[in-house]
């Protein structure tokens, strides 16, 4: 229960960093689509819907490669990041996904200086 507690602390305090940069509330899909756009370091711009799902995975790889799951292989053409799976995910169900991406979030946050 106390690391449920703590874990929902740190996501509120994300989310308040996060709001502070957007100047809105952001969920965990923004969340992610921010470090994407973060991570792919190409600037701000119009995004097709395809892009922002990459966006969000590159994201979602990024953040797990701190667990070990992942390996940043390099850029394809166009500069955005390749990565590959270093071991199997366990499976979790929607709501545990969501508390250990929402962990990842504050730790990368934690890590950037922002929380």
């Amino acid at each position: 229960m106390a690391l449920e507690l703590e874990t929902e602390q740190r996501w509120k305090l994300a989310q308040n960093a996060l709001k502070e940069v957007t100047g809105k509330q952001v969920d965990l899909q923004v969340a992610l689509f921010l470090i994407g756009v973060q991570e792919l370091g190409q600037g701000v711009k119009n995004f097709s819907k395809e892009e922002k799902q990459d966006l969000m995975h590159i994201a979602t790889c990024r953040l797990l490669s701190a667990l070990g799951y992942y390996n940043l292989l390099g850029q394809d053409a166009d500069g955005w990041p390749i990565w590959e799976a270093n071991q199997q995910l366990p499976f979790l169900a929607m709501p545990e996904q969501d508390k250990l991406l929402k962990t990842c979030v504050a730790d990368y946050l934690e890590e950037h200086g922002m929380i």
